[in-house]
């Protein structure tokens, strides 16, 4: 098969949605020695440190979310993007933090203490976690002091329900990037621009890698940015980096090849970077490139999978909570398979009906707009004031439809 990247995706008939399923469980794996056994990812020990599974599962999130976003914010409204990235992020993240203070916390707080007294009104309790995690920036991970006996507590050091929210605040930051670009006509005009701003991150990453104390091995220490303890470097370059890619994928979809010699290179790139270092030079591309390619080369079936019903955002956001519950009573001694298979089927409890009774429910606002008034002057014009053209008498816009959207958002 050879195509470029427009043809290939000139119908909605893909398997991102499997994709993105396939990530997060992936992120569940990886992290289930952590929770479950206090030990590090074994990605990290077969990468010579360079990343790990759960790691690898949040690249391609950021690949598949630079990918269609770049493509929302080419058609939308300024307004409208940010209100449909809103309704995808949002909503179900706050029941999520939600389930889990007044949910999750009480039942742990019966478990180790065997009452609730005081956990209401412990420093750093329920209501805080809430309020503290509330605009995607988290800045509470523990609740009134709980799971420090888990496995994982053990290994930290500290009280953390749901450590897979911190990739959401850099998502965020990726999309106001976006939109940045987009109102600056960079989308449309300047192109080149988004070329220039991923090739000053590269080298960013090329000087990391040429620098490092060993070659394979972890690369780019950074710290915190600008003394926010919250917001890693590190993590906002090479996550910043990775969301540019799948980016600069449909800016130039007329242009680049899309086709299965490159899916073999890509794939030995990927098997060659892993082992002998240079994963985030050469792996981030290669990897992004294999996304995009398995999107439209799966088998037809896996197109099915997420069309409709997406999963993959609850189950990302609920997986840690139940891994974390789950190694508190003891699961792991059953062993890792079955670990692995009671907290697959416990965040699936959770993420169908969050995508059902949240998600799905808030997309359904994507479309809503402020009733506007028509006064006798627009009609006659046929222009409201804004220079929108206004429905015959009689008739009030409600919605400003922007037809359907290719795009679910991600983790």
């Amino acid at each position: 098969m050879r195509r470029t990247v427009d043809s290939a995706f000139s119908t909605p008939d893909n398997s991102f949605g499997f994709l993105r399923l396939l990530f997060a469980f992936a992120v569940l794996v990886s992290h289930s020695l952590p929770l479950g056994y206090g030990e590090e990812d074994p990605g990290g020990v077969l990468t010579h440190g360079q990343t790990a599974l759960g790691e690898i599962g949040i690249l391609g999130f950021f690949t598949i979310s630079g990918f269609l976003i770049t493509r929302s914010a080419g058609r939308l409204t300024l307004p409208r993007y940010l209100w449909h990235r809103g309704l995808r992020i949002l909503p179900g993240l706050w029941v999520c933090l939600v389930v889990t203070a007044f949910g999750f916390a009480p039942v742990v707080a019966l478990i180790e203490r065997g009452t609730l007294a005081g956990f209401f009104t412990a420093p750093g309790g329920p209501f805080g976690y809430v309020l503290n995690n509330a605009l995607v920036m988290i800045r509470q991970y523990g609740i009134s002091g709980l799971l420090l006996d888990t496995p994982y507590g053990e290994l930290t050091g500290d009280s953390v329900f749901n450590g897979s929210l911190w990739s959401l605040m850099y998502e965020v930051l990726c999309y106001l990037l976006v939109a940045g670009l987009a109102v600056a006509g960079v989308l449309r005009r300047a192109r080149w621009a988004v070329v220039l701003l991923t090739a000053g991150l590269f080298a960013l990453i090329v000087r990391d890698f040429v620098t490092a104390p060993e070659i394979p091995g972890p690369q780019g220490d950074y710290g915190p940015l600008f003394g926010v303890g919250a917001v890693d470097t590190r993590s906002l370059v090479y996550l910043t980096y990775v969301f540019l890619l799948g980016a600069l994928f449909e800016l130039f979809r007329r242009r680049i090849p899309l086709h299965d010699v490159g899916a073999i290179i890509a794939v030995a790139v990927l098997a060659g970077t892993v082992q002998f270092g240079g994963f985030a030079v050469l792996g981030y591309p290669a990897f992004a490139y294999l996304v995009l390619w398995l999107a439209v080369r799966l088998p037809r079936h896996f197109r099915r999978i997420g069309r409709h019903q997406d999963y993959s955002y609850g189950f990302y956001i609920y997986a840690f909570p139940v891994q974390q519950s789950l190694a508190l009573v003891g699961a792991p001694r059953l062993g890792l398979a079955v670990y692995i298979l009671l907290a697959t089927a416990g965040t699936f409890a959770l993420a169908i009906p969050s995508w059902h009774l949240v998600e799905r429910p808030a997309m359904a606002w994507k479309n809503w707009s402020p009733r506007q008034r028509i006064t006798a002057g627009d009609q006659a014009s046929g222009m409201n004031s804004r220079g929108e053209p206004v429905p015959s008498a009689g008739t009030v816009h409600t919605s400003l439809a922007d037809g359907p959207s290719p795009e679910r958002g991600s983790p």
